[in-house]
């Protein structure tokens, strides 16, 4: 049984609570990365060896380009990791909210005076001012 238009109003207000309770969020991605050094007697010159790291990056587009920023280890990678984890969150919750405002949309009957509005067979009016138009203001 689909849900009813009450039921769909409250998950929205759910949702909305829930997006206004957002933390602090940034969009991006954050990776790690290993890289080798270059010395021919480093360990990471080894075939087996990953490399030197981790080293953190956070990335993200911006004007159609990708950003890259060098995040430290520690405190600040943990509150980055918290921050890209709140965005994922935060876009999740948008999409859902729209999501369920059509439904909501599609769930609502539509009022009398709403079609009272339409015009016949539930076209809408054709616009335009009533007042036919005015003296040319050109001379003649």
């Amino acid at each position: 049984m689909p849900p009813t238009l009450a039921e769909l109003e409250q998950r929205r207000a759910e949702l909305y609570a829930e997006l206004a309770a957002s933390d602090d969020f940034r969009r991006g991605s954050l990776s790690a990365t290993y890289r080798r050094c270059g010395k021919s007697n480093c360990a990471c010159a080894t075939p087996d060896h990953r490399g030197h790291g981790p080293r953190y990056l956070l990335t993200r587009s911006v004007g159609g380009r990708t950003v890259a920023r060098s995040v430290g280890p520690g405190p600040e990678l943990g509150t980055v990791r918290r921050e890209v984890a709140a965005y994922k969150r935060f876009v999740a919750l948008v999409d859902e909210i729209v999501a369920l405002n059509e439904q909501i949309c599609e769930t609502r009957p539509i009022s009398a005076l709403a079609a009272a509005e339409d015009g016949p067979a539930g076209q809408p009016e054709k616009g335009g001012s009533s007042a036919g138009s005015g003296p040319s203001s050109r001379p003649s």
